[in-house]
């Protein structure tokens, strides 16, 4: 019986990510030149570019002296509701090295104020990939190609540097929508892009201990409860793995927005099991701790944002718990060590933003958009194949 519940939890599970029937056995998108990977040689496979995928940091650190590190990590368009959330989710919070605390937005395109994320960017906040259109259900991120990857993700980045003023060199992460990669494609392209990580790979089975970040030079041991999985060597390319939290029943969801059976809604049970999660990491292999949401969860019960303010007060009195972006965690993992992890804070930026609110309509549609911009406004609502808005079209 437990076995044939865990079995619909799992099938609700993907069916939160609208996840279409699996993927049939294919290789037809592997380019023919990648080498294939090969179960990683510890010998061979060193820091600070390679890692092989393990529960273990390393020998030379004793496991109480690791900080333990906490990754706040907010999916979709930015607005001003999750602008404020991040403001008093963190107010009045240091990290113990007396830095403020980062969190990471993986945003898409449509609906995001550009003048938030630069000032999300002045604050030391990371911006990181989650595409132009952000698809159209999962199938269509199943079937995408490198070249839909690189359209996609290679694109936001011009408006990222464009719209926001923001350096694309600030940009080092990717998120797919949905969770739903495709194989060996969406890494190859934040490989061909540049990017120093990816972090669309939930795992439900490395969890107590949990997985930390690795490379993807040799073949990963990590489970593949979405798919399809990259098989290929892609070296270089981190994997920031997202790390699944389990209900009050024990089930597994990699969002919080996908956990089914929660606590009541109270702030005590909510902190409780907040907590719960996050002693799996504390107390176990201090990989970090990935809370990952979108906005929306806060407005779904009465105390949930009051419940999550609470739970990041109670981790901020702890001495060796740092608020950081995912980014830092990849900085951290290529040079780990005891105690104080960074050397100096995260450098924050000035602001240039000349903010300017513009109304424009989408070439497709003809719909009306409001985009909140830096700097001059566009001829047209920005999209894919046109992602400076530069076509002037007679409506």
């Amino acid at each position: 019986m437990k076995v044939f519940i865990q079995t619909l939890v799992l099938i609700g599970f993907l069916q939160v990510y609208n996840v279409d029937s699996a993927r049939e056995n294919s290789n037809s998108k592997v380019d023919v030149n990648l080498e294939m990977a090969e179960p990683c040689d510890f010998l061979k496979c060193s820091l600070p570019n390679c890692r092989c995928s393990d529960v273990k940091l390393c020998e030379k650190i004793q496991t109480e002296k690791i900080p333990q590190f906490v990754t706040v990590t907010f999916d979709d368009a930015v607005t001003a509701l999750n602008f404020e959330y991040c403001d008093k989710i963190f107010e009045n919070i240091r990290n113990p090295d007396g830095c403020s605390p980062s969190a990471t937005f993986y945003f898409n395109h449509e609906y995001t104020d550009y003048t938030k994320i630069h000032f999300l960017w002045t604050k030391g906040h990371e911006l990181a990939l989650h595409s132009m259109t952000h698809g159209m259900g999962t199938s269509y991120w199943k079937e995408a190609t490198v070249d839909v990857f690189l359209k996609e993700f290679g694109q936001q980045l011009e408006m990222i540097e464009h719209f926001a003023k923001i350096d694309k060199r600030d940009v080092k992460g990717m998120r797919v929508p949905h969770l739903q990669i495709s194989g060996n494609d969406s890494f190859i392209a934040a490989k061909k892009l540049g990017l120093l990580y990816d972090s669309s790979w939930p795992t439900t089975r490395f969890t107590s201990p949990p997985l930390w970040p690795y490379t993807l030079d040799y073949k990963s041991v990590q489970d593949c409860p979405i798919g399809e999985c990259p098989d290929a060597s892609i070296p270089g390319l981190w994997e920031n793995p997202l790390v699944s939290w389990e209900d009050t029943k024990g089930y597994k969801c990699a969002m919080l927005d996908a956990c089914i059976h929660m606590p009541n809604d109270t702030t005590k049970d909510l902190v409780n099991w907040m907590i719960s999660n996050f002693n799996r990491h504390y107390l176990t292999n201090r990989a970090p701790f990935g809370i990952y949401l979108h906005s929306a969860w806060f407005q779904k019960g009465e105390h949930y944002f009051e419940a999550f303010r609470e739970f990041i007060r109670y981790l901020n009195k702890k001495p060796d718990v740092y608020f950081v972006s995912a980014s830092q965690v990849i900085e951290y993992m290529r040079n780990p060590v005891e105690g104080k992890p960074f050397k100096e804070c995260p450098r924050k930026h000035k602001s240039t933003c000349n903010a300017k609110m513009c109304q424009l309509r989408k070439i497709d549609s003809k719909d009306v958009r409001y985009m909140n911009v830096c700097g001059s406004c566009p001829a047209v609502y920005p999209w894919i194949e046109n992602p400076l808005g530069l076509k002037i079209t007679t409506f």
